[in-house]
C-alpha cells in the first residue's frame, strides 16, 4: 500500500503512541485524522502535522460513528487505521482490603478492547466503500495489544485480559474482511517511554530495562510509528501479532 496520500485514522493520537503514529504516517505523505479524548492535546498534534483532530470518546459508539463519518468527509475513505486508545489499569483481583476490581475490569475492557471493536467496525464499514488499489487492497487495521496478553503480572488482569482480546480479534478479524482486501495487525508493545510509565522514578525504570535483553533500555514512540508504517506498506502482512519489546519477558510482578 502507498502511503503517501492515504488517509489515515490514528486513535489516542494526542500523545505516545498515538501521536508519534500521526506524526510519522504523515511525514510520509498520508492526511492523518486524529482521534482523542482531548480535544486541545489532538488540535495541537494536528496543527503541528497539517491532520484534523476529531474529539471522541473510542468507547461510545456513537461518538465513532460520527467522528468516522467526519473524517471521511474531510479526507474520503481510511485505508490506515490505527488503534492506540487505551488506559492502563493496575488492580488485584482482591486487594487487601477485600475490595473486588470488578469496575476496574469492566472500564478497561470497555476502553482498550471494546473501544478497539468499535473503531476496527466502522472504519472497516467504511474502507469498504472505498477503491480498491491496484493489488485489490482497500486498507489495514493495526491494533495495539501489549506483551502482557501473554507476560501479564500481578495486578494486570484486567490490561492483560483486554491486550489479550485485541491480539485475538487479529486472525478472525483478517479472515473475515479479506474478501474485501482489508488487512488486520496488531503490535505488542513491551516498556514505552511513554506516559503510561512517566509517573514511574528513575529508580524502577532502571529496573525494568536492566530486564530487557537488547537494546536494554525502554522503547521509544517513533520505534513502534516505523513498525506501523512498514504493516500498511507491506501488503503480505496480515492476521498477526507482532511483538516489539526488545526480547524482554515480564517477571510475575
Amino acid at each position: 500500500m502507498n502511503i503517501s496520500g492515504s488517509h489515515a485514522i490514528v486513535t489516542g493520537a494526542a500523545s505516545g503512541l498515538g501521536a508519534a503514529t500521526a506524526r510519522h504516517l504523515a511525514g510520509l505523505g498520508a492526511q492523518v485524522s486524529l482521534f482523542d479524548r482531548s480535544r486541545d492535546a489532538a488540535g495541537a498534534v494536528a496543527d503541528e502535522i497539517g491532520g484534523t483532530a476529531v474529539p471522541v470518546d473510542v468507547s461510545d459508539e456513537a461518538q465513532v460513528e460520527q467522528a468516522v463519518a467526519a473524517a471521511v468527509a474531510a479526507h474520503a475513505a481510511p485505508r490506515i487505521v490505527v488503534n492506540c486508545a487505551g488506559i492502563a489499569t493496575g488492580a488485584r483481583i482482591v486487594d487487601r482490603q477485600g475490595t473486588l476490581s470488578v469496575d476496574a475490569f469492566r472500564r478497561t475492557l470497555d476502553v482498550n478492547l471494546i473501544g478497539t471493536f468499535i473503531v476496527m467496525s466502522h472504519a472497516a464499514r467504511a474502507m469498504m466503500a472505498g477503491p480498491a488499489d491496484a493489488n485489490g487492497a482497500r486498507g489495514v487495521v493495526v491494533n495495539t495489544a501489549s506483551v502482557a496478553w501473554q507476560d501479564g503480572q500481578v495486578g494486570q488482569t484486567a490490561y492483560a485480559a483486554s491486550k489479550g482480546g485485541v491480539a485475538a480479534l487479529c486472525l478472525p478479524a483478517a479472515r473475515e474482511l479479506a474478501r474485501f482486501g482489508i488487512r488486520v495487525m496488531a503490535i505488542a508493545p513491551g516498556v514505552f517511554d511513554t506516559a503510561m510509565v512517566g509517573t514511574l522514578s528513575d529508580e524502577i525504570v532502571a529496573g525494568v530495562a536492566a530486564n530487557i535483553p537488547f537494546p536494554s533500555r525502554l522503547g521509544v514512540a517513533d520505534e513502534y510509528a516505523a513498525l506501523v508504517a512498514h504493516i500498511a506498506a507491506n501488503d503480505y502482512l496480515n492476521a498477526t501479532t507482532i511483538r516489539l519489546d526488545g526480547g524482554v519477558r515480564l517477571p510475575p510482578k
